[in-house]
């Protein structure tokens, strides 16, 4: 199975996102969605798991849940926006970690791409930085990877471009 992960959109779906998942079974956001219409296009596209972010509005609390634990290719994954880097997670996130046992942990916020593994629970831990335009990062970023029986391979990170040029009206 193809998976291609994202987080942080902050209202703006980048065009690319399509090419680059074009291939993807299925899509996973790690929250900070932004809006309805940028859920909406990505469901249209691919069979995505979403879960919700800080910013994100009563409505898309609504619809989407705060954490998401589900199976692929037999892979327990478990998701949330806010979740910290191990060993420093977020209490709540270390605690619901050694409950679900998870092999693979997928967090967003920190808009810091990072992909490591956590040798004390056995899990690897992605978070594939911000593809929106809006926050502190600079370069947005994707994660596509492939699982097959147990098995993550192809492992990739891709780069969209700046986040943006800050303007004069930026600064006011």
């Amino acid at each position: 199975m193809k998976i291609g992960i994202i987080s942080d959109t902050h209202s703006y779906l980048d065009p690319q996102v399509k090419n680059y998942f074009k291939d993807c079974d299925q899509l996973w956001h790690a929250g900070d969605i932004g809006s309805i219409e940028v859920a909406d296009e990505l469901e249209a596209f691919k069979p995505t798991i979403f879960v919700y972010g800080n910013i994100d509005d009563q409505k898309m609390r609504v619809r989407y849940p705060k954490n998401q634990i589900f199976d692929c290719e037999g892979l327990k994954v478990f998701m949330t926006h806010i979740g910290g880097y191990p060993p420093n997670y977020k209490s709540e996130v270390k605690k619901e970690l050694d409950e679900i046992k998870p092999r693979i942990f997928v967090c967003g916020h920190s808009h810091i791409l990072k992909i490591m593994p956590d040798a004390k629970r056995n899990l690897i831990h992605f978070n594939s930085g911000a593809a929106g335009k809006h926050g502190f990062h600079y370069i947005r970023t994707l994660i596509r990877l492939e699982i097959n029986k147990a098995k993550i391979t192809n492992v990739e990170v891709i780069e969209l471009g700046k986040r943006g040029t800050i303007t004069e009206e930026d600064n006011l």
